[in-house]
């Protein structure tokens, strides 16, 4: 489980960077630019969540012990 979450935040990484690369300062919220932005968002959301996920789970072992 610990390698697909991470796996899973490469991935998101590799959104953010990519969609990085769409992105027109000067029009920031249209077209294409909009959706980059959008995408970069969702992406540090995920990356957030999955190292909450992280965290709960070493937690939950170290409890368990």
């Amino acid at each position: 489980m610990k390698i697909f979450i991470y796996i899973l935040i490469a991935l998101a990484t590799g959104l953010i960077i990519f969609n990085s690369t769409k992105l027109d300062f000067d029009q920031l919220f249209i077209g294409d630019s909009a959706v980059a932005a959008i995408s970069i968002l969702a992406g540090l959301c995920a990356i957030l969540l999955l190292g909450i996920l992280l965290v709960s789970k070493s937690i939950a072992a170290k409890v368990k012990k």
